[in-house]
């Protein structure tokens, strides 16, 4: 096979596994699959595997469930339900850690050559840009997930988003608000099973505290950056 049918081969795995990720998501919102969400059902699978496995176990099923565009707001919810405020805030960030370098490093395998040769100088500059402030485009789509986290990890892997940039990202975009539901666990799970005019408040007040808390990190970031590049290299 030449170079040119190995690149399209690569390119066309590459749009199989975005399609194939959409629907997923798609199908876990919107289809009988979601009724497989079920809170208790996957509590107590976290739990078993915690107790028969281990920690590292439950980190690899939520990481598994990651790749496979399960909700990342549910499973955060259901991770802290099953651990506890604490030990649930270590399971979710490594499990959601491990799930983007596993995405990304797909998305690089199927997709970083293919941009790369077959994109063109339009698209590889676009890629390029988007590297040169990779870090604080990942703390945003993190603070706002505007497309499911398998897919957004994948296409990262395809561009020249590097993969620390999409780890480090990933932490500061999430640990705020994740942090902001490991306090709030138990009001947010009762209130959804009990729903009434105090859930809608419950809910927003704490979107209102993700969204402030992940604003500020980006806002740090962002002045570290900017220090950085005044100092110049070195």
């Amino acid at each position: 096979m030449s170079a040119a049918g190995g690149l399209r081969g690569r390119l066309w795995a590459l749009v199989l596994a975005l399609a194939v990720l959409i629907g997923l998501a798609v199908a876990w919102t919107w289809s009988p699959m979601r009724e497989w969400l079920d809170v208790d059902r996957i509590v107590d699978g976290l739990q078993g595997l915690g107790e028969s496995f281990g920690p590292v176990a439950a980190v690899a099923g939520l990481s598994l469930a990651l790749v496979l565009a399960v909700p990342l707001t549910f499973l955060t919810l259901v991770t802290l339900v099953a651990f506890g405020p604490w030990t649930g805030f270590v399971t979710c960030m490594a499990g959601a850690l491990v799930g983007a370098a596993a995405s990304h490093g797909l998305g690089a395998l199927l997709g970083r050559e293919v941009v790369q040769r077959l994109g063109g100088p339009r698209v590889n500059a676009v890629s390029q840009r988007l590297a040169d402030h990779g870090l604080l485009a990942v703390i945003a789509i993190r603070m706002v997930p505007v497309a499911p986290f398998a897919i957004v990890n994948m296409v990262a892997g395809a561009s020249h988003i590097s993969l620390r940039h999409m780890l480090l990202g990933t932490f500061l975009g999430m640990a705020p608000g994740t942090l902001v539901m490991a306090f709030f666990v138990d009001q947010i799970v009762e209130a959804l099973r009990n729903p009434g005019p105090l859930t809608y408040a419950l809910i927003a007040g704490t979107l209102l505290l993700i969204v402030g808390a992940g604003f500020g990190a980006k806002r740090w970031v962002q002045r570290v950056e900017a220090q950085r590049s005044v100092r110049g290299p070195g």
